[in-house]
C-alpha cells in the first residue's frame, strides 16, 4: 500500500480483455460504505441527490455482496472502518476514494475532486479523525439503513 491509503494494484486485466469484478459491468465502479453509519448514509444520499454518474454503484460492507467485493481486492471483511472505491483500475480508500467518487458528480461539487491532490498525509489525517469519531458525532442505526435508489440497479445488495 502506498502512502495515504491508495492501493496501487497491478493491472486487473491484460490489454484488450476484461477481468470481471463481481457484480459490476465493464466501466462501472462500486462504493463500499458502512450501512449503519449515519454519516456514511448521509454521504451516499448526498451523492444520489446530486446526479452521481450511473456507472457508480453502492453496497454496504455488511452485505454479502460487499464482503465478496472486499475479498476480491484482498481486504478484510470484518471491522472495515473506511470507504472503499473499487473499479477496473484498482481500488482506493479513505479521502482518495471520496475524491474520486466526487469526480463522478454532474454538478458544481466536482470541483472538490481536486482535493485528491492534497498530500495524502493531510487529507487522510482529517478523514481518519472523522472516521474514528463518526458514531459518537453523527450516530448509528441499529441495522443497515436502506436508502432509496435513484435508479433500480444503483445498489448491488438490498
Amino acid at each position: 500500500m502506498q502512502a495515504g491509503g491508495v492501493r496501487r494494484m497491478p493491472p486487473l486485466h491484460p490489454v484488450g480483455a476484461y477481468m470481471t469484478i463481481p457484480y459490476l459491468r465493464p466501466g462501472e465502479q462500486v462504493v463500499l460504505y458502512d450501512g449503519v453509519c449515519k454519516l456514511c448514509n448521509g454521504w451516499v444520499a448526498f451523492l444520489l441527490r446530486h446526479r452521481l454518474d450511473r456507472r457508480v454503484r453502492f453496497a454496504t460492507v455488511q452485505s454479502e455482496e460487499g464482503k465478496t467485493l472486499l475479498r476480491h481486492v484482498s481486504m478484510p471483511v470484518d471491522d472495515i472502518r473506511t470507504i472503499v472505491l473499487i473499479g477496473e483500475n484498482g481500488h482506493w480508500l479513505r479521502a482518495q476514494a471520496i475524491c474520486r467518487v466526487i469526480k463522478n458528480l454532474h454538478s458544481r461539487w466536482r470541483i472538490f475532486a481536486l482535493l485528491r491532490y492534497f498530500p495524502d498525509a493531510v487529507s487522510n489525517a482529517i478523514y481518519n479523525l472523522i472516521a474514528r469519531n463518526r458514531y459518537r458525532l453523527f450516530g448509528r442505526y441499529d441495522d443497515v439503513k436502506h436508502l432509496s435508489p435513484d435508479f433500480p440497479e444503483r445498489f448491488i445488495a438490498r
